[in-house]
């Protein structure tokens, strides 16, 4: 198997990256992906980076609310927030989301 190519998740460490916030993060030169388990009840306060941001949740239900605007995510809906627009998060239940930051999250990768 090609390790340059081919990966296990079960060989990327788990890392809190807020509280309540558990994500398996992978790193390439463009993009920084984030699978992240996040228990009911948990938040992230608002807070903006000149990253854009997907968000998908696999798994529950999360309120992301974006320039104010409140939204809860379940997985038949997505969210694509801009660079610099001001965000929070809540755990309505307990949730499985992926996030997609563009450009890489130098930041995360020191963590």
């Amino acid at each position: 198997m090609d390790t340059n190519v081919f990966k296990y998740f079960k060989d990327i460490a788990t890392k809190e990256i807020a509280p309540g916030f558990f994500s398996k993060l992978i790193h390439t030169d463009t993009n920084t992906i984030n699978f992240i388990e996040v228990a009911a009840g948990c938040s992230v306060p608002t807070h903006s980076h000149v990253h854009e941001q997907l968000s998908f949740v696999t798994e529950g239900r999360f309120e992301l609310t974006v320039n104010g605007v409140p939204q809860v995510l379940d997985a038949e809906m997505f969210a694509v927030i801009p660079s610099n627009a001001p965000h929070s998060g809540l755990a309505i239940t307990d949730c499985k989301l992926i996030d997609i930051f563009s450009p890489a999250r130098e930041d995360y990768k020191l963590l």
